[in-house]
């Protein structure tokens, strides 16, 4: 493990993790493989299982039908880890066991157990949270605990007993998996699969944190988002931290079973600016987002199009930009047009985007920089030339900002570098035709 860090006991909080010297924001504090990940079922087909890359085609398994792989390479390398979980797959099909139920089987298929004597937090002290859950959630988990063992039946039940004890329970296994794995995201912040990072579960949750994660691949790096003295707590969100107080303390509470009360819950600082407008204007908004997000669920760009456009027609400047349910309409509008073609509408909506999340990340945060760099492409996209001032301006500073939340040798900060000297280029060559 990394001298950066140490487990200690926060205040009210149980076990975390804490700096031991100072930390810069933007530098690494940590890079970690996963104890057990899987690819998440909905993406199964489009994202290589062992190297989680993306690809239009993939390598099926013969046997189970399910596994897929970008090259022979990536299938053999995950042929030690698959070999067993193919024999469960082809015995359940046409029946697909849950992402929870796939990643505590492949926690068994780990047995014997391999040395993880490194991790600061193991598999055996992780928190199953039984005791605190509705009887309404435990049988929930108790269903996925029964699919677990008809997954895994005659197949490996001599692999449980080489578990560690409080593991060889599936209720509490189930329980423990859902609790402490991470959501493994692609480039786009995109999720592609689930993970478990036995030492990052020490981390405690802020819905303004100091830390956040980005992926490649199935590896979990952490970055310093700001300036971190030594022995002060490292911290993530658990979740969406866009959100009004009252529904982000609802979402832990149901999710990880604790109420937070970091410093943004306790002074609610951002709810105002969150529900600003009028109120019977803005209901409308929030009361369409569940249907909107299921036409987004469906793929219905232009059904989801046609409706994000007349709603914020509709409430025009009664509801203000800075409001979250205008905001989180606008980014689906974003989406939509961009799905469509509808590459100058898609500018419109997008810039209405970015003044108001300056205000809601002040810290550097890949959402803010990917908003930034979706912008920039639509830009280049339709040739702003007399515009390339802003576009490279609007390129800066999504690179200062996924520089310190990626690193320097992402292949995103890459990318944004490369565009940043063609920008540069193109400004040259513009500037000298006008001479």
């Amino acid at each position: 493990m990394a001298p950066k860090l140490e487990r200690f006991v926060s205040p009210g909080k149980g076990n975390g993790l804490r700096a031991t010297t100072r930390i810069q924001c933007g530098e690494l504090v940590l890079s970690a493989e996963p104890l057990a990940c899987c690819v998440s079922n909905k993406l199964a087909r489009d994202v290589c299982h062992h190297c989680f890359t993306r690809c239009k085609t993939l390598l099926r398994c013969s046997q189970c039908k399910m596994a897929r792989y970008c090259n022979i390479i990536c299938q053999k390398q995950a042929w030690a880890c698959h070999k067993r979980e193919c024999k469960c797959l082809q015995r359940l099909l046409p029946r697909i066991p849950t992402d929870s139920v796939r990643l505590a089987a492949r926690l068994i298929f780990l047995s014997p157990p391999t040395d993880h004597s490194e991790e600061l937090y193991t598999l055996e002290e992780h928190e199953s949270h039984l005791s605190s859950m509705s009887e309404q959630k435990k049988q929930g988990l108790s269903q996925l605990a029964s699919m677990l063992e008809l997954y895994l039946k005659q197949e490996t039940p001599y692999l449980v007993q080489e578990m560690p004890p409080s593991c060889r329970e599936p209720l509490s296994l189930i329980a423990k998996v859902t609790c402490n794995c991470f959501t493994i995201s692609d480039e786009e912040l995109q999720e592609i699969g689930v993970g478990l990072y036995p030492s990052l579960s020490l981390l405690n949750h802020d819905c303004r944190p100091n830390c956040v994660m980005v992926f490649e691949g199935p590896k979990l790096k952490l970055r310093a988002v700001r300036d971190i003295n030594p022995e002060e707590e490292l911290t993530i969100s658990y979740i969406e931290t866009l959100s009004l107080t009252e529904d982000r303390q609802k979402q832990l509470e149901d999710q990880y079973h604790f109420t937070c009360h970091c410093q943004q819950c306790d002074t609610r600082d951002k709810d105002g600016l969150m529900v600003l407008g009028e109120e019977a204007a803005w209901h409308q908004l929030k009361e369409a987002l569940p249907r909107l997000e299921g036409l987004k669920a469906e793929s219905n760009w232009q059904a989801l199009l046609k409706s994000c456009s007349h709603l914020l027609s509709t409430v025009g400047s009664n509801v203000p930009d800075e409001n979250l349910y205008k905001l989180r309409m606008t980014d689906m509008a974003l989406d939509a047009s961009i799905y469509q073609g509808h590459w100058e509408e898609a500018m419109r909506y997008g810039e209405k985007t970015l003044p108001v999340y300056r205000q809601y990340f002040p810290d550097p945060h890949p959402v803010h920089g990917l908003q930034l760099m979706r912008i920039g492409k639509l830009k280049h996209h339709l040739e702003y030339i007399e515009d390339l001032h802003c576009l490279q301006l609007n390129r800066q500073l999504s690179y200062q900002i996924i520089k310190l939340t990626h690193g320097h040798d992402h292949s995103l900060t890459t990318d944004l570098l490369m565009k940043m000297d063609e920008c540069r280029s193109e400004m040259d060559q513009h500037s000298s035709s006008t001479h």
